[in-house]
């Protein structure tokens, strides 16, 4: 008869089944955060931080529109 105390395979299984359940979280966690990350940096352009910015509420209507004319105005100074 075979069983925890036997050939120890039951306890070897039991160990990845424990060590399985506690990595799976970390990795969903990981991830979940990963997909959170803000897309600054990737590609965006700066009229699109700042409608992004105003559509999660972090800047009011005055200063989106502020920015915005700012940026127009730089970027034709640029050219």
């Amino acid at each position: 008869m075979h069983g925890w105390n036997g050939d120890g395979h039951m306890g070897w299984m039991g160990i990845w089944w424990i060590l399985g359940a506690a990595v799976l979280p970390v990795v969903v966690w990981a991830l979940l955060k990963s997909a959170r990350r803000p897309t600054a940096g990737r590609g965006e352009s700066p009229e699109d931080i700042v409608e992004r910015r105003y559509a999660n509420g972090e800047i009011d209507q005055e200063i989106y529109q502020r920015m915005l004319t700012d940026l127009k105005g730089s970027a034709g100074m640029l050219l």
